[in-house]
């Protein structure tokens, strides 16, 4: 990836608040069944590497986000492990919230379409050994 910042102080503006949006929405993803982590901590790292290499770096190497981070910069891809424990994680985290709020069918649909597009955006990412 090239990592060199764009050179229009507009656009690398534009994508330093796409990269904050998704990773504090990451962030929600942590505590907010459905939503998932993953994607949105990789679009943040994207946003990042155009916009502000020092942010970029800095996600590289925090403790919770760079692991995730550096492994897919090196294979672009999620382990089998990996897309399996997310959709399940998803899948149970979905299925108690729709639970919990029975008889609020509109909530429940919402859940299930939210639910839906994780797991399809999980599923999607190459698979690797």
């Amino acid at each position: 990836m090239n990592n060199a910042p764009h050179q229009s102080r507009i656009v690398r503006a534009l994508l330093w608040l796409a990269g904050s949006v998704s990773l504090v929405l990451g962030l929600i993803g942590v505590v907010v069944p459905g939503l998932p982590t993953t994607p949105f901590v990789l679009l943040a790292a994207a946003c990042y590497a155009k916009a502000s290499p020092r942010l970029h770096a800095w996600l590289l190497n925090h403790r919770l986000t760079g692991p995730m981070l550096r492994d897919w910069e090196a294979h672009r891809s999620l382990t089998r492990r990996t897309k399996t424990i997310a959709v399940v994680s998803m899948l149970v985290m979905v299925s108690f919230s729709i639970w919990s709020f029975r008889h609020r069918w509109i909530a429940q649909a919402v859940l299930v379409v939210l639910g839906a597009i994780g797991a399809w955006v999980v599923l999607r990412i190459p698979t690797r050994k």
